[in-house]
Formats: structure tokens, C-alpha cells, sequence
């Protein structure tokens, strides 16, 4: 098995989302992460989702409470997707335990594995860039 194959498999198999899905959480630690409310277009760069199947996830999420959708005031056919305050509380009750899985997860790389692991994680975010 790969280990992305084992980490999302461990990580699927914790106690911590509640009623989401991992997927679903994914699009509220996006959202969370960013200053301001982001387009569509943008969240699905930062996703594993097409953008049909993103586009459902979000209705489903905002018919829930947990994310805001609103006119773009620069293009009004453009929405803008935001957390809710039950959105942020949310996704701060799951994150704290998922973080600590991650560290455990990740607690069997040293320190000189962990520092080559976020330069080479690092090194492929930025080619996606360009």
C-alpha cells in the first residue's frame, strides 16, 4: 500500500469527523486557512475534488450552516464562499484531534526526515504554481 493509501486510510478510520466527511473537512480547513472568502475556482485548486463534485459538497455544506456563498462583487455570475461561525467551530472541534493523529502519523520520521519531507512537499506546491 502507498503511504498516502495508509495515512488517508488511518485517517478515515478515526472517531473525530463527527457528521463529515474527510472530504468535507477538507473544504472547511481550506476555507479556514484563508483571509477572506475565496471564489470557487480558487478552493478547488487547493482540493482534491473535480469541480462538479465540489460544487454539490459546497451546496451540501451551506444547506448545513457551515459555509456562507455570496455574490462577487467584482463578477456578479461569481460566488464567494466563506465559513460560518458554526462553520469555524466546527472545523476547529475536528482539527485539534486530527492534528494530533497527524503528529502521530508523522511521529515515526526524525527530525532530518521531517525537515526533507517539507522540502520536498514544499518543492511540489511550488511547481503546481508555475
Amino acid at each position: 500500500m502507498t503511504a498516502y493509501a495508509v495515512l488517508m486510510k488511518r485517517f478515515n478510520a478515526e472517531d473525530v469527523w463527527g457528521e463529515l466527511s474527510m472530504r468535507e473537512y477538507d473544504v472547511l480547513y481550506t476555507l479556514s486557512k484563508c483571509d477572506g472568502p475565496l471564489r470557487m475556482s480558487e478552493l478547488n485548486r487547493h482540493v482534491l475534488l473535480s469541480q462538479p463534485a465540489l460544487s454539490r459538497m459546497v451546496d451540501r455544506l451551506v444547506d448545513r450552516g457551515l459555509v456562507d456563498r455570496c455574490t462577487d462583487p467584482g463578477d456578479r455570475r461569481g460566488v464567494r464562499l466563506s465559513l460560518t461561525p458554526a462553520g469555524r467551530k466546527t472545523q476547529q472541534e475536528i482539527g485539534r484531534p486530527h492534528a494530533r493523529s497527524v503528529t502521530r502519523a508523522l511521529g515515526v520520521l526524525t527530525p532530518r526526515e521531517l525537515d526533507q519531507l517539507a522540502a520536498i512537499c514544499g518543492k511540489l506546491s511550488q511547481s503546481e504554481e508555475q
